[in-house]
């Protein structure tokens, strides 16, 4: 197999992947758990917004929609164009703000006592998940005038409102979401179930952002070591 056919097979694993867990959140039992307890709401948000979404970009969907020679070059001023929605400001934003709005006690309720404003939820935490990994996976056409060590920088930064947000759920000692008692389970088993989906924030959060920034180190280091030993080399492949 020559190393670009198997990176296809790659690419297009991944692409299927992304596209399963997608399913999952929306489709499968998962998004029924949502209605019932915080954790089931917790890992329909996780896979939308930590799981799929890099692994969505690292198949290169756009690349494979524009697959003609022709199509590529005319994509050029529409690189140009869509470069600021790229910028990592706007991705970190656009995720806070999924991440923050969703999570506030009359939005979430909302979400849960309407299947429209349910999918819209869903929608916007796939949209920003997508968003949100954009300028770290740089797939094709991004365009990034941002240095790569400045990846790093952006997940350490990502972590900061999920940590908050599920520190709270772990160590709180009240029920965030009273509308979950409407469904007669025990203000016991609430807060269990509120504990259990902040630790699973926590931890799935924070194993996903350190290994991608695992990755982006390596090969930042990777790239500096082979430019060392090839000085006429200006870009590593």
């Amino acid at each position: 197999m020559t190393p670009v056919r198997a990176l296809d097979r790659w690419r297009a694993t991944c692409l299927v992947v992304g596209l399963l867990l997608v399913w999952i959140a929306v489709a499968s039992p998962v998004s029924w758990c949502a209605s019932q307890s915080l954790t089931g709401h917790m890992v329909g948000h996780l896979l939308l917004m930590s799981l799929a979404p890099p692994l969505i970009w690292l198949g290169e969907p756009i690349r494979l929609l524009f697959s003609g020679a022709a199509v590529l070059d005319r994509m050029g001023p529409l690189r140009k164009v869509g470069a600021p929605m790229g910028h990592p400001a706007v991705c970190w934003l656009a995720a806070t703000g999924a991440l923050v709005g969703w999570h506030v006690p009359a939005a979430l309720s909302l979400g849960m006592r309407s299947g429209t404003w349910h999918a819209i939820e869903q929608a916007s935490f796939l949209a920003a998940g997508l968003l949100f990994w954009w300028p770290v996976v740089r797939p094709w056409p991004a365009v990034s005038t941002e240095p790569r060590w400045s990846t790093v920088v952006y997940l350490f930064l990502a972590t900061l409102p999920c940590d908050i947000l599920s520190g709270f759920l772990v160590f709180s000692e009240r029920v965030a979401y009273p509308v979950y008692l409407s469904h007669g389970h025990s203000t016991v088993s609430i807060l269990d179930d509120q504990q259990c989906a902040g630790a699973l924030m926590w931890t799935v959060v924070t194993i996903v952002y350190l290994v991608a920034g695992v990755i982006v180190t390596t090969r930042l280091l990777s790239a500096s070591t082979f430019q060392l030993t090839n000085p006429r080399t200006s870009e590593f492949v």
